[in-house]
């Protein structure tokens, strides 16, 4: 290589019309207009135009026309003002052009299987088995730059806080978090496995234990889990964990880490404190533990209103133990027409509802298949519990809680994509605290509601032995656009509580040692009282980018089958590996 480059493609501006430099890149794009070239030169600062005349450089000119899209080459030339009429004033650079005086081609490609820069409607195979390609277009290129600038403002304000930044271990062991683990056979210790840590949960307790007082780590995770357009396999979180503190201490600093972020990425200020509500009052108002409050139409309950209703689908419902609940779309009857309510029914039968009740508010009075059912009186209560006025429609559903719950947060946000009600624009965050301590699993055995690490709020600790279920934890999350941007909790500290909880869900004294043997030891030898939280730095870049994927925000991301077209991976392994792990095969490979 000859010609080394003296400024980068983004960074040539009027000030330097007159010099000669040098410049390394891509050809993005080639034109030859009446025996003149001009060729698109690109790299991850810019783009600039460059210039080859026969007048300037006969050998530069006549060896450009063999260039094409996507070759490598160098460049020098002096740095020329474009003529009147012909600056791009969409780019950087688009009141020059360089013409060439000495070219070096540094590597020549092949046809690209698609236009790099112009990829969004490309098949996405395509474009994660070129992935290498993907990434050179402008707008990755872009994220992934946002990606590592966020991540280092992230860093900065912890260390600037008195965090230690901590590297925990990859391959450890295998502890019930939630999700399944990746395994990994250990070649020197026959018939044991590692597992890739789904999170540094137990790590961080320990650090606490060991006297850190305030961690952090930018951290990997694994969770073999069914995907979708926000979750891997492998994923990074922001984690922390502090000593000697309380919720609200915890909260604090997860809230001025996002005054800071916000300040410094987007120039915008963030008012302190973060909204708060329950998980209780999140269930009720927006049918879901991550609401989205960038909107309105909460739900409203309305069982009080027909418990004893004429309509029998109300009332039975009720009496079943469910709810009647609803949304008030404000002037609904201007916006949506008799198909959008019609659609309604199929939407939510993917809910498990049986269907969705309306009643349009009319001038002369209300319109509904279901009101001539209604006893007298009910409409009134109705209207005064909704907030109806002339224009609206009611959207019902009734059914058991976590039915009516799920259908009413899902049309709640089809309606505001239908109408328009978000703005796309605006970054939302709030807190949920007052998670119940437990849910219950498939067959009805308490199952933690976060992990089983989380501390019960104190005043609930009777509950575990009275009422279990109505117990509350000292956990919260962090919500952003109405998805869980991260969440943490206060941790257990006392052995005695750790193991009751342990009992509590099913885990003997021998699984407890097996398992957790280490945690429940040192948290013997002095662990002060701590909590911490977990960002999801994915989930909340893509928010930032308002990118539609988790894809966008990750340089080499995994299929929805949780594969890598680029490098085939997972791949097939020889039987001697196989041997040498102390494994042996069941799967039948196709000759």
């Amino acid at each position: 290589m000859k010609i080394k480059r003296t400024h980068n493609c983004g960074e040539i501006k009027k000030e330097l019309i007159g010099q000669t430099i040098s410049l390394n890149g891509w050809v993005e794009n080639y034109r030859d207009h009446g025996g003149v070239t001009f060729i698109d030169l690109t790299d991850r600062w810019g783009l600039t135009q460059i210039v080859f005349d026969p007048s300037v450089s006969g050998d530069a000119h006549i060896t450009a026309q063999h260039l094409r899209s996507q070759d490598v080459i160098a460049i020098t030339g002096m740095v020329s003002e474009r003529p009147e009429g012909m600056a791009n004033n969409k780019l950087s650079t688009g009141g020059i052009e360089i013409y060439v005086s000495d070219l070096e081609i540094l590597n020549k490609s092949k046809t690209p299987p698609f236009d790099i820069h112009h990829a969004d409607g490309v098949n996405q195979e395509a474009r994660l088995k070129y992935r290498f390609l993907d990434l050179r277009g402008h707008q990755l290129q872009k994220n992934l730059m946002f990606r590592s600038k966020v991540t280092n403002i992230i860093r900065n304000y912890f260390i600037n806080n008195e965090f230690v930044d901590v590297e925990t271990p990859i391959l450890t062991k295998a502890t019930p978090e939630g999700a399944r683990d990746y395994l990994v056979p250990s070649r020197v210790n026959e018939g044991k496995f590692f597992a890739l840590p789904q999170s540094p949960q137990l790590f961080k307790q320990s650090l606490m234990i060991s006297g850190f007082d305030k961690y952090f780590q930018i951290a990997r995770c694994f969770r073999d889990e069914d995907l979708r357009a926000d979750r891997q396999p492998e994923f990074t979180q922001v984690d922390i964990e502090m000593a000697f503190v309380d919720q609200d201490d915890v909260m604090g600093v997860i809230e001025n880490l996002f005054k800071v972020l916000l300040k410094e990425v987007f120039d915008k200020d963030l008012k302190l404190p973060l909204p708060r509500m329950t998980y209780d009052q999140a269930m009720l108002e927006y049918g879901k533990d991550a609401p989205d409050l960038r909107f309105g139409l909460k739900i409203v309950e309305l069982s009080d209103v027909f418990k004893d209703s004429g309509f029998g689908v109300f009332a039975n419902a009720i009496a079943d133990g469910g709810f009647v609940r609803a949304i008030n779309i404000k002037n609904g009857i201007t916006s949506l027409s008799r198909k959008d309510l019609d659609e309604m029914t199929p939407f939510v039968k993917t809910y498990r509802a049986k269907g969705a009740a309306w009643i349009k508010v009319n001038e002369d009075g209300p319109q509904s298949p279901i009101v001539k059912f209604f006893k007298d009186g009910e409409v009134d209560a109705l209207y005064k519990k909704m907030g109806a006025e002339t224009g609206d429609i009611i959207v019902f559903i009734a059914d058991k809680a976590s039915i009516v719950c799920q259908s009413l947060a899902a049309l709640r946000l089809n309606f505001a994509d239908k109408l328009n009600l978000i703005d796309k624009n605006e970054l939302n965050l709030s807190w949920v605290v007052d998670f119940p301590m437990f849910d219950k699993d498939g067959d009805g055995n308490p199952t933690p509601t976060h992990h089983p690490f989380t501390a019960p709020k104190p005043e609930d600790e009777d509950k575990l032995d009275t009422d279990l279920y109505a117990a509350r934890s000292n956990a919260y999350d962090i919500i952003l656009n109405g998805t869980e941007a991260g969440g943490g909790s206060i941790r257990i500290h006392d052995n005695k509580m750790q193991q009751k909880i342990f009992s509590l869900l099913g885990i003997g004294e021998e699984e407890a040692k097996e398992k957790f043997g280490f945690l429940l030891e040192a948290l013997q030898y002095g662990a002060p009282p701590h909590g911490g939280l977990a960002l999801g730095l994915d989930r909340i870049l893509m928010h930032f980018l308002k990118t539609e994927s988790i894809r966008d925000v990750i340089a080499f991301p995994k299929t929805q089958k949780a594969t890598c077209l680029m490098t085939d991976a997972p791949g097939s392994v020889t039987d001697d590996q196989l041997e040498e792990l102390f494994i042996e095969s069941t799967v039948e490979l196709e000759e």
